[in-house]
């Protein structure tokens, strides 16, 4: 069973223009409550190791606990909702400040709770 705030690959399929494709790291960011209800959609901001400097990005040291073996960010303008069919393999788990962030990020994007 997945838990809010894994790092997972997933196989995003073909990009489209700058969208995260193929064989691809990300974070599920869906709430603990709806994974615990094992959905068949998911929501999840793709990661990736190029510091494009963009205000949206959140930053998510690699270490042990989240399986990442290099500093990665989490592209938060990015958010997408992908089949849980899509997930190949857990890594670890970034941790409930990263993912309080990651959201935090996404409702800026979106103007909620303003």
């Amino acid at each position: 069973m997945l838990t809010s705030g894994d790092v997972v690959d997933l196989d995003l399929g073909t990009p489209q223009g700058r969208e995260a494709g193929f064989r691809h790291p990300a974070v599920v960011v869906t709430a603990q409550r709806i994974l615990d209800a094992e959905p068949s959609v998911l929501q999840i901001i793709p990661l990736t190791s190029t510091n494009r400097g963009f205000a949206t990005e959140v930053e998510i040291p690699g270490d042990e606990a989240n399986g990442l073996d290099q500093d990665s960010l989490a592209q938060c303008q990015h958010i997408r909702a992908v089949s849980s069919a899509r997930v190949l393999a857990t890594r670890g788990n970034v941790g409930p400040a990263l993912v309080s962030q990651m959201r935090e990020t996404v409702a800026l994007i979106l103007d909620i709770g303003s």
